[in-house]
């Protein structure tokens, strides 16, 4: 996965690359020998081999060791960002989110450690609360292209999965630390981090976390304040596993992040200051626990493969606004479930007369998630839903070939205010095939139904029915998701060891029965408290009349020699409506259209110590036909510089230095609330940003 580089057309910056999501496959496991995958250091993006090669295209995954921005991250868009199809909005910790081909993070599955994150709180704020500093990995499945995934899950899935002692403990270490500082110059931010980890004994590890990340507002471009006044973060992660025996292995883990500060109202807007003020700066907390407990059963029969969790994941906001009634409150969205999964492999050495190898994936899923809301002191409203899954995935392999078939079936009961707790039953399947045309190259296909039941409305807006339109007619949203595509490995091009990879993809998803919450109020056309049609004045979810379908390519080249490695990559989404060609638009206001992006990244060791990469971006302007007036997201260009250097004196000592935004760039990213650069509606990003950062592991 890359990123963007360019030239100047009219005497701006324009782009010089096109594009492409690195698939390197690094540390890759399977599914090829490894002398046929490109890897790296400095800028690996790599996907985690668990399948064929269309699985590998189609799930992505940052390495954040690997990955010197990642490493140095503050906030999500410094690495998701070079997955292509995949845009991070919001500029600071309480707003940021993720877009997977212009869909939010409403319509995509979250989990951190295999627990899901479900619900919204307040627009944007609170919906994906944790820091990068806790991360191992982020796994990016670029749309629904599985029955696995589950509900809730239209545009995809994002996996954040936190660091573990295996990940640090060296062979034969018994007990070892990392320690952690950075810093960053456009708004103060220092990060100091603890991590302790150990192996008591042969079958048990353990690792315990602590960091602080404490920040002023930062400045965008033209040297405006943006973003927040001195916030203050905290993280915790304490984790234990075992093995018993030698075939099951039991986990547990707890982590928080949690966000205190002197934020906008609302964060998706620059504040105003004075009295009166619309969005006014107020102190605000924003905080993330989340519990699992997870078991392994993997025994030498290839028949069982068991993997299962339960978790509670809850998000948390509270506002203090010095008793001025109207924008205290508490709100909170809490999510338990479990789920259990078991992966079978059947040949003819296993079953006689069985043609090719079936792994054959099982599982079952339920979850329940709950919103509550108090609001300036006054009694708490709450609403839940509940969901099950159970689903049967084969992929099976005949030679060049490989089928997928699968099945889903979901019972989804639905929130009490939003469609009067009605219960859906619903069965969808998913189709994927493969084949290898040459050694090395691959075209593959998919196609899978989707569906979503409604969602729990907003907390903040959580009214236990007074001046809500409770819609018992609702429709679940459905639809499907297709690509094609192919994806290629060359070798000893100029070199004897050099590689590059090649993808490409086009897709198409398409959305009937898209659910809107229409909220009344100020200048806000409300729904009829009797039959949910517009002109009245009450809140409430109902239909669109129309469907909606997205169309996009991401296309993919990545080139590894050496000591250097180059990756392309070009992605675009673009979605309307059937009858009127209106883009989808988001909860926020704002259009789905993210912008055409294409990306560079550009790594080079010159020895073994020192590592330097380029990385850039740029982002086509936006013209989004939302039924109003039609407002321009103008396009950006962006270019960050890093490097890292580990000295062989000091053994475990690693110090990092990026410079971001080299160019000192005024603007905002397509996926944020972006209002043609207006400065009371957008939501700017950082400006030049020095980076440094140190590493001590022992």
């Amino acid at each position: 996965m890359r990123e963007v580089k360019l030239s100047k057309l009219s005497g701006q910056m324009t782009v010089l690359s096109m594009g492409v999501a690195a698939v390197l496959w690094s540390q890759a496991a399977s599914a090829a020998p490894a002398e046929d995958m490109p890897s790296t250091t400095l800028q690996t993006i790599t996907v985690t081999a668990n399948g064929s090669i269309r699985d590998k295209v189609q799930t992505d995954s940052v390495y954040i060791d690997d990955y010197t921005p990642a490493a140095q991250a503050s906030h999500l868009s410094d690495f998701l960002d070079v997955i292509p199809g995949v845009s991070v909005g919001g500029t600071s910790s309480v707003n940021q989110r993720v877009r997977v081909r212009g869909l939010d993070d409403t319509n995509l599955k979250v989990t951190i450690d295999g627990a899901r994150q479900e619900g919204a709180l307040f627009y944007h704020m609170g919906d994906v609360t944790i820091d990068p500093d806790l991360l191992k990995q982020v796994e990016v499945a670029v749309g629904n292209n599985s029955v696995t995934l589950g509900n809730d899950a239209i545009g995809g899935a994002v996996a954040f999965e936190t660091v573990d002692a295996a990940d640090l403990l060296k062979p034969g270490q018994k007990i070892g630390a990392k320690l952690h500082a950075g810093y960053g110059s456009n708004n103060d931010e220092l990060l100091t981090s603890a991590t302790v980890y150990g192996a008591p004994t042969e079958n048990v590890d353990l690792l315990a976390y602590y960091g602080k990340r404490d920040a002023n507002a930062g400045e965008d471009g033209k040297g405006r304040e943006i973003q927040t006044q001195d916030s203050k973060g905290e993280n915790i992660l304490l984790k234990a596993g075992a093995y018993i025996a030698d075939d099951h292995h039991v986990g547990a883990s707890f982590s928080r992040t949690e966000n205190k500060g002197k934020f906008p109202l609302r964060p998706d807007f620059p504040a105003t200051p004075g009295p009166d003020s619309w969005n006014p700066i107020i102190p605000q907390e924003v905080k993330r626990d989340t519990y699992v407990l997870d078991y392994t059963y993997n025994p030498s029969n290839r028949l069982i493969n068991v993997d299962s969790n339960v978790y509670q994941s809850e998000t948390q906001i509270l506002r203090n606004s010095d008793g001025e009634p109207g924008f205290e409150f508490d709100a909170q969205v809490k999510t338990t479930g479990a789920k259990v999964q078991n992966t079978s492999v059947i040949d003819s050495s296993i079953v006689e007369g069985i043609t090719g190898t079936h792994k054959l994936i099982a599982g079952v899923e339920h979850y329940k998630k709950e919103s509550e809301m108090s609001r300036d002191f006054a009694k708490a409203s709450r609403d839940e839903a509940t969901n099950t899954s159970v689903y049967l995935e084969d992929q099976w392999q005949m030679d060049k070939l490989t089928l997928t078939p699968g099945v889903r079936y979901d019972r989804y009961e639905s929130p009490e205010f939003v469609s009067a707790g009605k219960t859906y039953n619903n069965v969808v399947g998913a189709l994927a095939a493969s084949y290898e045309i040459a050694p090395r190259t691959q075209v593959f296909a998919s196609y899978t139904q989707l569906f979503n039941g409604p969602d729990l409305s907003q907390a903040i807006f959580n009214a236990d029915g007074k001046d809500t339109f409770v819609n018992s007619n609702l429709k679940a949203e459905e639809g499907d998701n297709a690509e094609v595509g192919i994806t290629t490995t060359l070798r000893d091009l100029t070199t004897s060891n050099d590689a590059l990879q090649l993808s490409a993809k086009y897709f198409e998803t398409n959305i009937e029965n898209y659910i809107e919450f229409v909220r009344a109020g100020g200048s806000r056309v409300g729904l009829d408290c009797a039959t949910g049609e517009l002109g009245g004045s009450c809140q409430g979810v109902i239909n669109k009349d129309e469907d909606y379908k997205i169309k996009g390519v991401e296309l993919a080249a990545d080139y590894k020699t050496d000591n250097f490695s180059m990756g392309l990559s070009y992605a675009r989404a673009r979605s309307k409506g059937e009858e009127t060609g209106y883009n989808i638009s988001s909860v926020s206001g704002s259009s789905s259209e993210s912008g055409d992006k294409y990306m560079v990244n550009l790594g080079y060791a010159p020895t073994e110590t020192t590592e330097l990469g380029w990385r850039s971006t740029y982002v086509a302007s936006v013209m989004p036909n939302t039924g109003g007036d039609d407002v321009k997201k103008p396009n950006y260009d962006v270019h960050d510089i890093y490097m890292s250097y580990t000295p062989t004196q000091v053994e475990g000592l690693k110090a990092t230095l990026g410079v971001y935004n080299l160019f000192d760039e005024t603007y905002a990213s397509h996926a944020s609330r972006n209002n043609a650069l207006d400065d009371n509606y957008t939501d700017f990003e950082m400006g030049r940003n020095i980076k440094t950062s140190l590493t001590y592991q022992f």
